[in-house]
């Protein structure tokens, strides 16, 4: 199993994270698909190559053909839109929120899976990224689709735990070189 592989990747210093990516993986309540299309968008948020090679072998065998192309797409259409928005929040001058985006985003209104998939994973990579508005914006979706807070809640610690997998391998392979 890639995941076990992943797992014994980790430095002996990192065990928390070790125990954790287990642990969110391997006992998560969310439904096989939107377990499966967050590990694969936030493995390729990540930008980890170590991760996205062990974890995506195991998404693509538990998700769809569509799903699995969704969650690709997720990760895809925040990587564009995190920068945007919260580019957007970040400067001074209000009068930029005012301004017409003028990016196509049509993947988010026809995902080709479930909605509130789809929304998990944005919301999931968007933790990543650290876009707050996007966070904001697919929370508020998410809540008014009737997802509760702890579901919403495990798709970002399975972000938080890939995300720090991805960062401390990555570390330990230049500090190898």
């Amino acid at each position: 199993m890639a995941l076990d592989e992943l797992k014994s990747a980790i430095p002996d210093f990192a065990k928390d994270l070790k125990l954790n990516l287990g642990s969110v993986i391997g006992n998560s309540e969310l439904p096989q698909q939107q377990l499966w299309g967050t590990v694969l968008a936030c493995a390729i948020a990540s930008r980890s190559p170590k991760v996205l090679r062990e974890l995506e072998p195991e998404a693509k065998a538990n998700l769809s053909a569509e799903a699995y192309t969704a969650a690709k797409s997720a990760a895809a259409i925040m990587a564009m839109n995190n920068v945007f928005y919260r580019t957007r929040h970040l400067l001074s001058d209000p009068e930029y929120g005012n301004l017409r985006a003028g990016l196509r985003m049509n993947v988010i209104g026809k995902p080709g899976v479930e909605k509130v998939d789809f929304e998990l994973w944005s919301l999931a990579v968007s933790a990543i990224n650290g876009c707050g508005q996007c966070l904001d914006s697919h929370e508020q979706v998410l809540r008014k689709a009737g997802v509760d807070r702890e579901t919403i809640q495990e798709a970002v610690k399975i972000a938080s735990v890939i995300q720090a997998v991805g960062l401390t391998l990555e570390a330990e392979a230049v500090l190898a070189e």
